[in-house]
């Protein structure tokens, strides 16, 4: 038929010729959003499939992009090869050597039609290709993953047309990319490029014209609009918006005219439209007020960059870098609340948040405690979404990014009322929410059990139709503390959601919103439980607990029937959880571990685990003993062991026993070990303020667990990174500032110190509040730091008060600058001078020194300045105790002259 064909087969006897078609496979590159994901090396592919694959073939030039490769992009490749069958791998690598022409490679997927049929098929990596980084591999053979028919009659082709204001500066290089979010999805990002090379595109007073295709999305609601965060970017002032649907004429106009630049008022690249028609109402734009709270542990804090989008009833936020926190201080801190402002046409009911870092290595992450969100900054309630773990690669859940679901909304105050309208009395509103029921079902039988920090209230309730309210008092429990709902206790025919329950107290004025948000099944018993949301309180977490029952392994030690348990803490209990479901038994079998999971408000310490059993058969079971996890930081596993049999001449329905606790262990903290191909060169960033004019040399050394690196001088303080090599030392545990010349008339503000392992991606943080580098009169030499891990306390410091005993010989005494260097198993305190003018005969000197905790002292360098008439110096000893402890004193004794003209003529002393 005329067709291209690339292969053909020769047999021995026949020769056969097969006319393949030739395809175009357009190959789309996700470079990953790590920091230095992007590569500028040659990059290589082979398309694999069941018919063969495509041979090596380099990919020159990217269709949308001028520098390929980026960090966070797309870049979309053309091959052509004859057809290739299914396509099941790819082979992807690239050719760069030496630190820093890595590529952390997100996934390839390949688009292409054979015959009417149009294919997208994705294969994730993931992964870094990098001789210093991962495996050290730069090849990797990736799987395909999934594999899509795309329906070309569902697509929909889209004239865009863009105006630019007429005071929008001339364009820059800067990517400009669009989202349309309609009835039945959104799309996917389209990038807004010129038509044609060299046509300039929104020029100021210009309407620029774009084609772009979608899938089926319905009736469109809202665009997002964004541009990169380039160098030198001065801004866009976008003026108007308007779509138009090639089959279908839906016309659709957005009113923009704003700014998309960091340097105006709203500091944002990110802006979403609502959709203006005639006949329906324009959708509210809110600013969303986003509070991320940061726990109060060791390294809880991130220097990393923060990313959040929020998902609502109404599509998302997409993906908002964190950039301008409201509170004051630097971002994410220990225990500290940062809030920021997202602005986005109205989510509706908020659902969840997706959040996370692009800090890599162990360190850099950051323990987030939860995040609030209020619909603008003056509203008085917030959805909540608590996490309480680890976003760090190597800690908690390993992972820096994670989707956190609500568990309700709570009031941002407490209401103050005065107290004559204040009543001691009064009930709960309560309103339950959840989808339809037809009028030929039957209610919905429910139980509510309501806890306090007194007692708890069960409510059985009956749910005839989407919204149900009640009354009660709730007399006797106390503060609420959480709700657990159970059931159903009844037949049902279709499954049931539980959206809501809406809490509001008639004398307290007390409000609360949990969002329940899950199904109840037919023929299943179900129990969710969600913490109470008070203002001002932190909600504690939804954990799970992973419970391991071991049946014995002794003869006729299994048994058939229904079996619950329930797990007791000190906040409140599981309640009864049933490990058999409504209309079958469970068998635990002889020398057998069962596992199950259960969902429940932290519970606290654990105490006791009661369980119940019943067989029909009269069968005896010999309980072993429950392990039961937290999947849950710090991991804690806690024994409950029984060693009994359970049932055996029990005359109840059920029998129950009640096991204490025995033990508790904890899981270490580190749970993916660190890189160890480290070759101790850290990236350091030092901000300091009220740094003299003439700025004077500053040294830092590095001490860790198996050594201290050469002193290397400080290259700049003003927060511009550079490189400290430091050798083979082992964990780094603190950092010393030294000044060699002369004192400062006043000490230099220290703000930050970071340092970053550039071949693990480590991060180390250090504690610079209120830190002056040589003491705030700039009169010291030195000044250390600790090295602050996550979740772990750093070392001490220590005010160590030195005695300094100069002999009763004649001429004993000195006027030279004596200068001291105290060792100890944790390192020594570097080279101190000791503020003294003259040290007489026979006097008594004492001099404070504050250093990071040195462990058991056992050395000391004493040494002086040989300078001037009566420089030599009698020593006695040296006495050493730390500030606060009157007891343990360390001497070190000398009873020599540090002297170049008598004796030995040494003028320094290694004093044991």
């Amino acid at each position: 038929d005329g067709k291209p064909f690339e292969s053909c087969a020769n047999y021995q006897y026949n020769l056969r010729i097969f006319c393949l078609l030739v395809l175009v496979y357009e190959v789309h590159v996700h470079t990953g959003a790590r920091l230095g994901a992007e590569t500028d090396s040659n990059v290589y592919i082979n398309l694999i499939g069941t018919r063969g694959d495509a041979g090596k073939r380099k990919l020159h030039r990217s269709k949308n992009n001028h520098v390929k490769f980026q960090r966070g992009q797309i870049d979309i490749f053309c091959i052509k090869a004859v057809s290739l069958g299914d396509l099941e791998k790819v082979l992807i690598s690239h050719d760069g050597a030496g630190p820093g022409n890595g590529w952390f490679l997100d996934k390839i997927v390949i688009k292409y039609k054979e015959g009417k049929e149009a294919h997208e098929v994705v294969f994730p990596c993931n992964r870094w290709l990098d001789e210093y980084q991962d495996d050290g591999k730069t090849e990797r053979e990736l799987t395909a993953k999934s594999k899509t028919f795309v329906n070309e009659n569902l697509s929909q082709q889209w004239r865009v047309q863009v105006k630019t204001d007429g005071d929008s500066p001339e364009p820059q290089e800067c990517k400009r990319n669009l989202v349309i979010y309609g009835s039945k999805g959104k799309s996917d990002e389209l990038l807004l490029s010129a038509p044609n090379p060299g046509h300039v595109c929104f020029l100021p007073r210009a309407m620029d014209e774009f084609m772009v295709e979608t899938g089926d999305l319905g009736d469109v609601y809202k665009i997002r609009v964004s541009c990169d965060d380039v160098p030198g970017f001065e801004g866009w002032h976008l003026k108007s918006f308007h779509l138009e649907e090639l089959h279908t004429t839906q016309e659709v106009n957005f009113d923009c005219n704003c700014w998309l630049a960091l340097n105006r008022e709203d500091k944002d690249l990110v802006k979403e439209f609502p959709a203006v028609n005639e006949d329906q109402k324009t959708l509210p734009v809110y600013k969303y007020f986003v509070s991320v709270h940061i726990g109060d542990r060791w390294g809880a804090e991130t220097f990393a960059n923060v990313y959040i989008n929020l998902y609502g009833r109404r599509g998302d936020t997409g993906v908002r870098k964190l950039h301008t926190s409201l509170a004051e201080g630097r971002k994410f801190q220990r225990n500290k609340v940062d809030s920021f402002l997202v602005e986005a046409v109205s989510l509706g009911h908020l659902q969840k948040v997706v959040i996370g870092h692009d800090g890599e290595g162990y360190g850099a992450g950051m323990y987030l405690q939860m995040v609030t969100v209020k619909e603008s900054q003056d509203s008085d309630k917030e959805w909540v979404f608590p996490l309480w773990n680890w976003l760090d690669t190597h800690l908690g859940l390993c992972e820096t990014v994670c989707e956190i679901v609500t568990v309700g909304r709570r009031l941002t105050s407490s209401p103050k009322l005065p107290e004559i309208n204040r009543k001691p009395s009064g009930v709960w509103i309560m309103d339950i929410t959840g989808s339809d029921l037809s009028k030929e079902e039957d209610p919905i039988c429910l139980s509510f059990i309501f806890y306090g920090n007194l007692s708890h209230k069960k409510l059985p309730i009956q749910v005839t139709g989407n919204t149900v309210q009640i009354k009660d008092d709730l007399a006797g429990i106390g503060s609420i503390s959480k709700v657990q709902v159970t059931g159903p206790h009844n037949q049902l025919k279709h499954p049931w959601q539980l959206e809501s329950l809406h809490l509001k107290h008639t004398g307290t004025k007390e409000e609360m919103h949990l969002a329940f948000d899950c199904w109840f099944n037919p023929n299943e018993d179900k129990c969710v439980e969600l913490p109470a949301l008070y203002a001002d309180q932190e909600p504690l977490p939804v954990v799970e607990y992973a419970i391991h029952l071991h049946t014995g392994d002794l003869k006729k030690a299994d048994a058939t029937g229904e079996a619950y348990l329930c797990i007791q803490g000190e906040r409140s209990d599981s309640g009864k959880r049933w490990l058999n479901s409504r209309y079958s038994l469970i068998t635990f079998a002889r020398g057998q571990v069962d596992v199950f999971k259960i969902k429940a408000v932290h519970l606290g310490k654990l105490k006791q685990v009661l369980v119940g059993f019943k067989s029909f058969k009269k069968d005896e079971w010999y309980l072993e003993k429950i392990i039961v996890k937290e999947v849950f930081y710090p991991f804690s596993t806690h024994a409950f062991v029984h060693n009994g049999w359970i049932n055996k001449h029990s005359k109840k329905e059920f029998a129950e026993v009640a096991i204490p606790l025995k033990e508790t262990s904890v899981t270490p903290l580190l749970t993916k070990n660190i890189d160890a191909r480290s070759r101790g060169r850290w990236q350091t960033w030092i901000h300091c303020t009220r740094v003299p004019d003439d700025v004077p040399d500053i040294e830092v050394v590095v001490f860790g667990s198996k050594g201290k690196s050469p002193a290397q001088k400080v290259q700049n303080l003003n927060d511009h990174p550079f490189l400290l090599t430091v050798g083979d030392i082992g964990d780094i545990t603190k950092v010393s500032f030294v000044l060699p010349g002369p004192c400062l008339r006043r000490g230099i503000k220290l703000h930050k110190l970071h340092l970053k392992d550039l071949d693990t991606k480590q991060e180390l943080g250090f504690h610079t509040e209120a830190q002056c580098l040589f003491g705030e009169d700039g009169s010291e030499t030195v000044t250390e730091l600790a090295v602050v891990k996550p979740d772990k306390p750093p070392l001490r410091e220590v005010l160590y008060l030195i005695s300094v005993h100069t002999g009763t010989l004649p001429a004993s005494g000195t006027d030279a600058d004596v200068f001291l260097t105290v060792f100890g198993e944790q390192g020594d305190s570097c080279k101190r001078r000791l503020r003294h003018s003259r040290f007489e005969r026979g006097q008594v000197c004492v001099f404070e020194m504050r250093a990071v905790d040195l462990g058991q002292l056992c050395k000391v360098l004493v040494e002086h300045h040989n300078v001037g008439y009566g420089a030599g110096w009698y020593l006695d000893q040296i006495v050493i105790q730390e500030s606060g402890k009157p007891s343990g004193q360390d001497a070190f004794l000398c009873q020599q002259w540090l002297d170049s003209g008598v004796g030995d003529g040494q003028t320094e002393r290694m004093l044991k």
